[in-house]
């Protein structure tokens, strides 16, 4: 049982540090190609910092356990809205603060999120409902680059380094992190087995926790540099590719039910969270430290429910 847990987190170790350099080789490679700042702040970067989450949660569906996926994508999404925004919170200066660009997008975020909880509510992700989810996250980025013109200028410097020598670290670097993720997933379920608890369970907890850190870690050194703006691009757009794109891609290669009372929980915190973290801010433009615990405390009371729910039905 130890063993396995050892090994689980060792793997998911490595497929955390794998992403980190998945990230930096890639913003270097489109920084070698003079690609557009947009492409480079928040596609490159938003999309290879899900690739934690999304190698799992694919690799947990082609294994046919995807409902160790579906509770890492909904458990990360969750964290991502209370534990990691009210830690980077706590680690700000002052707060983090909201520009009004941020606030104007932040009810088709929360739009975005019911979704998972309206498709899955009958307790079951069809191929039709993963098909939704994609188109829906697809579309929405695609609006986004449209009405993002502000990003569009190019970068006037190459970042300095070979072309050759970026593309085979990026390889090296992804190749690393899908080995990792698969042996994470591998050991992650003897673990669940040992210890008699529903996959969902670890996927929301030991793996959410892991593949969050990223997030966690990029926002803390954005709001310590003053780029709050980052921290809440980072976050707000980890959570919709997760809600919508890598839900939907689990979906339409394995097709999955589990208990519907876990949509319940875990779709209902998802859109709480949400709402609460939108709340906090328009109130005051900013979410300050005594927020941040707010949020600390929704995250608390939500594994508490969510243990007890898995208890008492398994």
């Amino acid at each position: 049982m130890i063993v396995n847990l050892i090994l689980s987190l060792v793997f998911l170790f490595l497929l955390i540090k794998s992403a980190g350099y998945a990230i930096r080789y890639s913003s270097r490679l489109a920084r070698i190609l003079h690609f557009p700042e947009f492409i480079v702040s928040f596609f490159v970067i938003a999309i290879i910092s899900v690739l934690p989450e999304a190698s799992i949660s694919i690799i947990s569906a082609i294994k046919g356990n995807a409902e160790l996926g579906f509770g890492t994508l909904l458990g990360s999404n969750i964290m991502d809205l209370t534990l990691v925004f009210g830690i980077v919170a706590l680690f700000s200066s002052g707060g983090i603060n909201v520009k009004s660009k941020i606030l104007q997008n932040n009810f088709f975020y929360l739009i975005l999120l019911v979704f998972p909880l309206i498709l899955g509510i009958d307790g079951n992700f069809s191929r039709i409902d993963g098909a939704i989810l994609l188109i829906l996250g697809i579309s929405f980025f695609i609006l986004l680059y449209r009405q993002s013109t502000k990003f569009r200028k190019k970068f006037t410097t190459s970042h300095k380094g070979s072309f050759f020598k970026s593309m085979i670290f990026l390889i090296a670097s992804l190749s690393i992190l899908l080995i990792s993720a698969l042996y994470a997933v591998k050991y992650a379920i003897n673990f669940s087995q040992d210890i008699k608890i529903p996959e969902i369970v670890i996927g929301m907890t030991i793996l959410a926790l892991g593949t969050c850190l990223p997030e966690l870690i990029f926002s803390i050194k954005a709001v310590r540099e003053n780029k709050d703006e980052l921290a809440l691009g980072d976050i707000f757009g980890t959570v919709i590719t997760d809600a919508t794109i890598i839900l939907g891609a689990v979906a339409l290669i394995s097709p999955f039910s589990y208990e519907p009372l876990n949509i319940y929980v875990l779709g209902g915190a998802m859109v709480l969270a949400g709402i609460i973290a939108t709340f906090f801010m328009k109130s005051k433009k900013s979410i300050n430290k005594v927020e941040g615990v707010i949020l600390i405390l929704f995250y608390v009371l939500f594994l508490f429910i969510e243990f007890f729910i898995n208890k008492v039905f398994s």
